[in-house]
């Protein structure tokens, strides 16, 4: 009788946003953890640095996942609003980006210590509360829901 497979388990679910402002600027982090039961944490802080979007959805990313580490979890779904993020850290054959080829080095680092992890790009609209948790630690007021211009019936 063969041993059973050993389940994997259940991720945790993390939203993370960035915030600049101005671009470059003071930079804002933000994030949504969920675990796997269902209950919910966030995370939002001023950096008190400077820097660009870019930077700020690094670091962002970088908060969470230390959070996770600390938390013990071991399996994780990422998703952000920030192509340039899921190029770089997603294996893709993209070309670096020099000035933040170090903190992106850090970031694969952090991925790679978890059993599994999914990184995934989302569309902005459905980061909005990591986006709002990046900006309130700026003092900056969310952004303002998209009206859609199809008509309803």
């Amino acid at each position: 009788m063969a041993d059973p497979v050993p389940a994997t388990p259940q991720p945790w679910v993390i939203y993370c946003d960035g915030s600049a402002m101005p671009n470059p600027g003071r930079m804002g982090i933000g994030a949504v953890l969920t675990e796997p039961n269902g209950a919910r944490h966030t995370l939002s802080q001023a950096t008190n640095t400077r820097g660009c979007n870019n930077e700020a959805e690094l670091l962002a990313l970088m908060a969470a996942l230390r959070e996770l580490q600390t938390r013990g979890a071991t399996a994780l779904l990422v998703y952000c609003d920030s192509s340039i993020l899921v190029e770089q850290l997603g294996g893709v054959d993209v070309k670096p980006i020099a000035r933040l080829a170090a903190i992106f080095d850090e970031a694969r680092a952090l991925l790679s210590s978890f059993d599994y992890a999914s990184l995934e790009w989302i569309p902005c609209h459905r980061n909005g509360e990591a986006d709002a948790l990046a900006r309130a630690a700026l003092g900056i007021l969310p952004r303002r829901p998209v009206k859609s211009s199809k008509n309803r019936r």
